[in-house]
């Protein structure tokens, strides 16, 4: 398989070829009336996994992109990069404070886990896994035991502990659940979340969601016959999946099959877009609310022009609420990126354009065929009443990474990039800075250099705040560690 790197949505295969080869931004004012008070609640911490904010790529199991920690914050940053020789894309915190990272090396195409030293960001063990599809090892996730659950290349459902020995760490495989059975010839999967019950959901790239009990190797799925990008989410009672056609939303039935609740068509638009991966949303559901952080659900459309931020009521059926344009501040505006999701705010993305090194395999041809990349930021409310929704503002931050918003300290923290931002330049002289940016206006507060090129370049990537503040991003060859000064 070729080499894989990742985006904060989804992920494109690239070729070996891949290694050879500041200031305040404004914000433009929606609905001057919308509220811009504390940002929450998170989301219920789902038991069978770690604690909310480091549990896996997006945070928590609802996909919230937020965290419960407050990040290094606007003063001066102290930082160091860990070098794997690989791209990094998951970074999970578990409950004993160990880092742990799933990553995908540059020479051999081999994903592997490493564990790092919280202190240092010292490499401490690795461990690689046979070679297959990345997609549902990248989208893997911390259990409560501070276990990584990804799928290996054959379509094994592993649970990967830490242990400590007199030599030093070690990684094992704890568990392997064989899910080759609900996986067709030459499908891969994608996604994996924990469900409250303690059984595993997963899709497949081909469609087809499934339950997985761990506990007696019970695996039960139903397929949709549309394609799976994304990754997915669970709150108690509910799972979300996005294909490239629609968004369900599903429950399972006493013997673990998936049943399906509702399904909601989307605009999935003309083509692919510049700056996207697949033909079809780009973002993996998110659940949020201003009660208990799941009465809703998002994603965006893939609608020709300015892509729409669809918001639907889990308990109201397939009707959205809202289909809000975002990123209209450019003449045309999408995304790979999943939301950041909190209370009653929405904050989307753009990578209208971003040029990624490499596209999947099989992926269509964009429409248009190139574009530049703007960036830039949204932030949409949905009203008190819960039945419609408001733009609050337009940012120009060109982020390079998916954000995180931290409702410790109300800050969101993202890495943002400046100079030449063409496919060449993102690689070369492209200037990476750790940016703070304001949720209330969405204007940068403070940026700190970081890096130049393919070293510190994050492929929009998210990164994982842990309990003490430290700020771990994964990046294109390893992960930086960013701290107070």
């Amino acid at each position: 398989m070729p080499f894989s790197l990742p985006a904060g949505g989804r992920f494109a295969a690239l070729s070996l070829a891949l290694v050879v080869a500041l200031g305040t931004f404004g914000a433009t004012a929606g609905d001057a009336s919308a509220d811009t008070t504390a940002y929450g609640p998170l989301p219920p911490r789902n038991p069978a996994g770690a604690p909310n904010g480091t549990a896996g790529m997006h945070g928590d199991s609802a996909s919230s992109d937020t965290t419960p920690y407050p990040g290094p914050g606007t003063g001066k940053i102290a930082y160091s990069r860990t070098a794997l020789a690989s791209a990094c894309p998951t970074v999970v915190i578990g409950s004993d404070g160990y880092v742990v990272t799933l990553c995908t090396t540059i020479f051999g195409q081999t994903p592997t886990v490493h564990l790092l030293d919280p202190a240092t960001g010292t490499d401490l063990a690795s461990l690689a896994l046979p070679k297959g599809s990345l997609f549902g090892g990248v989208y893997s996730y911390l259990d409560n035991d501070d276990r990584l659950v990804a799928v290996d290349g054959d379509n094994n459902l592993v649970r990967i502990g830490h242990h400590r020995s007199g030599s030093g760490w070690t990684l094992t495989v704890d568990q392997s659940t064989p899910l080759t059975a609900a996986v067709p010839a030459g499908d891969n999967i994608v996604g994996l979340a924990p469900a409250w019950n303690g059984k595993v959901w997963f899709a497949t790239t081909g469609g087809v969601i499934g339950t997985a009990d761990t506990g007696t190797g019970a695996v039960r799925a139903i397929g949709t016959g549309e394609g799976v990008q994304n990754s997915i989410s669970t709150v108690p009672g509910h799972t979300a999946v996005a294909t490239d056609h629609a968004l369900y939303l599903l429950s399972e039935s006493p013997d673990g099959t998936p049943v399906i609740d509702w399904r909601a068509p989307y605009d999935r638009g003309p083509g692919r877009k510049p700056g996207q991966l697949s033909w079809g949303t780009g973002a993996t559901p998110s659940f949020f609310g201003p009660g208990d952080g799941t009465e809703y659900v998002t994603i965006t459309d893939n609608a020709a022009g300015h892509e729409n931020l669809l918001v639907y009521r889990v308990d109201g059926g397939p009707a959205p609420i809202c289909s809000t344009p975002v990123l209209t501040q450019y003449a045309n505006s999408g995304t790979e990126d999943a939301v950041i999701a909190s209370g009653r705010s929405v904050f989307v993305t753009n990578t209208y354009g971003y040029p990624y090194p490499a596209l999947p395999a099989g992926a269509p041809e964009s429409k248009p065929s190139s574009a530049n990349f703007d960036g830039g930021l949204s932030r949409v409310d949905v009203n008190a009443e819960g039945t419609g929704c408001s733009l609050v503002w337009n940012s120009s931050v060109k982020s390079a990474a998916l954000p995180r918003l931290s409702v410790a300290d109300g800050k969101i923290y993202t890495v943002s990039v400046t100079g030449p931002t063409g496919s060449a330049g993102v690689q070369t002289f492209a200037s990476y800075r750790h940016s703070v940016l304001d949720p209330a206006t969405g204007a940068q507060l403070t940026s700190s250099f970081l890096g130049i090129g393919l070293v510190y370049n994050p492929l929009q990537m998210t990164g994982t705040t842990g309990p003490d503040g430290t700020l771990y991003q994964g990046t294109e060859t390893g992960v930086v560690r960013i701290t107070k000064g």
